[in-house]
């Protein structure tokens, strides 16, 4: 295996004078992220990935330089490449290469370096995986077959909470007013998906004023987000109504043909899943007489019938594409969850089945523990009685 010293690849830099502001941020955003802290101090100490090659595939941005920083710390080989052209933030790429030592290279470069291990946005790293690697942590699960494990971090119960509920529900707002600087109070918003991204967009929007109709195919998410105050229609039913449309599924063409022959004129469009496919641009683009751009990040389409249909960041998720993406505060869980699921494969891989795992318990369960400590809160222990108790039956009345 290599060694961390070892040279691996040229770096991809537009402007190494940005170094400097690149460096700045990304010291900012560590000041909010305790838990990388933490785990830093640890990996330094143990050096759980040492002599192991690392090709990261996630946005640029200084909160994951920070990852990559705690990877080669704790004794990886690393590189990052940018997961699409919207996640790539220069004056981080250059801080990584001058300051840090860390190369950001296209996919196939990255992908080049012969990796042991994967950290990957999308599934783009494991498209074409090569055959050095062991084992990878991911975004999101995946059904194909695999020849190694991989731990699914999005699904860990931290990640849910933080970068889904909490994250996605502020940075998403940040990124339609950025681009837009809509008054949000008064207007119907139509969210469509319920998950835990779809709950924290509807209730930061309801919290500004906004009437909210939530659109699901999971009858259990419908009747919660009705019984959560919303209004619930069918996507055809909502999008006549809908003056801002926000998808948050994961699945493609959430917005089609029939619901844009439905829409209100002024209608503006937003994407916040992972990949730019919830909106059918093909359809829009078939069914307008012309488009153009109005702004930064704004697009108009004039249809046929002369309703005006907009759309937000060419359907890229929008809190990457118009706003800095996840709070600080937030990555700094989902990224814990990364570097801890790397160290647990680097450590149980050998004997791991060849599929897509959970985020292990205690790995939740530790970065929940280290949050706790960074924000100075403590909680109760049960005493050995109640544990006891719970391990048994009921003790009789």
């Amino acid at each position: 295996m290599a060694t961390n010293a070892d040279p691996i690849v040229d770096f991809d830099i537009q402007d190494l004078g940005l170094a400097e502001s690149g460096k700045r941020r990304i010291e900012w955003a560590f000041q909010s992220m305790p838990v990388l802290q933490a785990i830093r101090k640890q990996f330094i100490k143990a050096q759980p990935l040492a002599g192991f090659r690392v090709a990261a595939c996630l946005p640029v941005a200084p909160e994951t330089a920070n990852l990559m920083v705690t990877l080669r710390d704790g004794g990886a080989q690393v590189v990052l490449s940018a997961s699409d052209s919207f996640m790539r933030q220069d004056d981080v790429v250059a801080a990584l290469a001058k300051d840090y030592g860390i190369a950001v290279v296209s996919l196939a470069d990255a992908l080049a370096t012969e990796p042991h291990w994967a950290l990957d946005h999308g599934g783009l790293l494991l498209r074409d995986a090569p055959a050095s690697l062991l084992g990878a942590t991911m975004d999101r699960a995946t059904s194909r077959e695999l020849a190694f494990p991989v731990i699914a971090v999005d699904q860990a119960q931290t990640s849910h909470l933080f970068d889904h509920r909490y994250g996605a529900g502020q940075s998403v707002i940040d990124g339609i007013l950025r681009a837009t600087n809509l008054l949000l109070s008064g207007l119907t918003v139509v969210v469509a998906g319920y998950g835990w991204c779809g709950k924290g967009i509807a209730t930061r929007v309801r919290g500004m004023g906004a009437n909210v109709i939530v659109t699901e195919i999971d009858p259990m998410r419908a009747l919660e987000a009705l019984m959560d105050g919303h209004r619930v229609m069918s996507m055809p039913e909502a999008v006549a109504l809908g003056h801002l449309v926000i998808t948050a599924t994961g699945n493609k063409n959430t917005i089609g043909r029939d619901h844009i022959d439905k829409m209100k004129s002024g209608a503006i469009l937003v994407n916040s899943g992972h990949s730019p496919v919830e909106i059918d641009l093909g359809a829009l683009d078939r069914v307008a007489s012309s488009h153009r751009p109005i702004q930064d990040l704004v697009e108009e389409y004039v249809l046929r019938d002369g309703r005006r249909v907009y759309v937000l960041a060419q359907g890229q998720p929008i809190n990457a594409a118009a706003a800095g993406g996840q709070p600080a505060t937030v990555r700094d869980i989902s990224l814990a969850n990364h570097a801890l699921a790397l160290e647990y494969l680097s450590k149980n891989y050998t004997t791991m089945q060849h599929r897509a795992h959970a985020v292990p318990e205690e790995i939740d369960r530790q970065v929940a523990r280290l949050k706790l400590e960074a924000l100075g809160l403590k909680i109760d222990r049960l005493t050995p009685e109640q544990e006891a108790y719970l391990a048994s039956w009921p003790e009789a009345n």
